[in-house]
């Protein structure tokens, strides 16, 4: 299932990328009104406008769905640790040697 999206998710981050490269600019409006380039375009003097836009939003709608769901299942999924392998460690209880304290001069002890 992972895979699946995951190979959704490259195919349309793919496919939006050339889509928005496809796009032409608002600069290029300006040629057009002058007559010129208005024969060049892929979709007409003014037809890419609704349909380049229409398809980029589903693109991108796609392109984010396919993010939060990879983020989700990548959140939510319990990986497994090579310490889950381990035998646990047994510790044996060894006493803690005494350690004799300063000596104070004038005290008792001397």
């Amino acid at each position: 299932m992972t895979i699946l999206i995951i190979l959704l998710h490259v195919v349309v981050c793919i496919a939006l990328i050339l889509i928005v490269l496809l796009q032409t600019g608002k600069g290029a409006d300006l040629g057009a009104a002058f007559g010129t380039g208005s024969s060049q375009t892929l979709f007409g003097s003014s037809g890419a406008g609704n349909f380049m836009t229409k398809l980029t939003a589903g693109a991108a709608i796609v392109f984010m769905l396919t993010s939060l769901t990879l983020a989700y299942i990548s959140g939510h999924t319990k990986g497994s640790s090579i310490m889950d392998k381990a035998p646990a460690a047994q510790t044996e209880q060894v006493p803690m040697p005494s350690v004799p304290g300063p000596v104070v001069p004038g005290d008792a002890a001397e």
